[in-house]
Formats: structure tokens, sequence, C-alpha cells
């Protein structure tokens, strides 16, 4: 189900892009990646998961464009593709504006607060002498 409105443009690849960031595993692939090519028996030693299961998290990676496959020889070595993390930077960074205005106002309360004078409270021995003369009277 596509949703559009409020101005914004389709967002099919950022759902593929955010629904393959969530997973932990392929977080770590993407990471791996970013050092430089890798083939499929690089990027799975170090998950104690099988070659199959890598090669689902890989295949979505490449369905949300965030990796592609190359060809050298025998070997296809999978590289990391920039572009949907740089869309999915650009839609967070909208929000940067709004997150930094929120935490501005509550710095500024916090400064206030720290400002004002606490009332002063009476000490317990003074609270015990105010009640014991309000008896006597």
């Amino acid at each position: 189900m596509e949703q559009i409105g409020y101005g914004q443009a389709p967002t099919n690849h950022l759902d593929a892009t955010f629904a393959a960031l969530a997973d932990p595993t392929r977080r770590a692939i993407l990471a791996r990646l970013a050092q430089g090519e890798a083939s499929v028996a690089e990027l799975a030693a170090p998950f104690d998961i099988s070659q199959p299961a890598i090669s689902r998290h890989l295949k979505v990676l490449e369905t949300a464009g965030l990796i592609s496959r190359g060809r050298d020889a025998q070997r296809r070595p999978r590289r990391i593709q920039a572009q949907p993390l740089a869309e999915a930077n650009a839609w967070i960074e909208r929000y940067r504006d709004l997150w930094e205005a929120n935490y501005q106002r509550l710095d500024n309360l916090l400064e206030e607060l720290k400002t004002e004078e606490p009332a002063s409270k009476p000490s317990r021995k003074q609270r015990k002498r105010t009640k014991t003369k309000g008896k006597r009277a």
C-alpha cells in the first residue's frame, strides 16, 4: 500500500531501506561492506548462521538497493550502494530542526529552573516548633 500525503513523495524506497536496516545482521553486513567489497563467504564468516540464511539477508539488502552484486571471474562480490542510505539520511535530516528546537526549549527551561531561587522550606525542627506553639495558644 502506497501512502502519499502532506506533500511527500512515495516512500517505497524508504520503507525497503528502513526494513532492511531493522535487522542487526544486515546492519553488520553493511558495516563490513562499507570497508570494501566482499564475497558471500567473507560476509558469512563472522556469523553463526548458515550460508542460505546469509544469502536471504543479502537478497533483502539487494532488493532494497543497499548492495549490488558484481562479477569478477567466478566470484560475485557484493558492494555497498550509497544512494538509498543518502535518501534515508535526507529524510531523517528533515526532522533534525524539529528535534533541535525541542532540545533547545528543554535546555532553556532547565536553565530557567536553575536560576530561580528555591522556596525556602522550613526545617523539621522549625515545623515542630510551629506545631507546638499552635497547641499552647
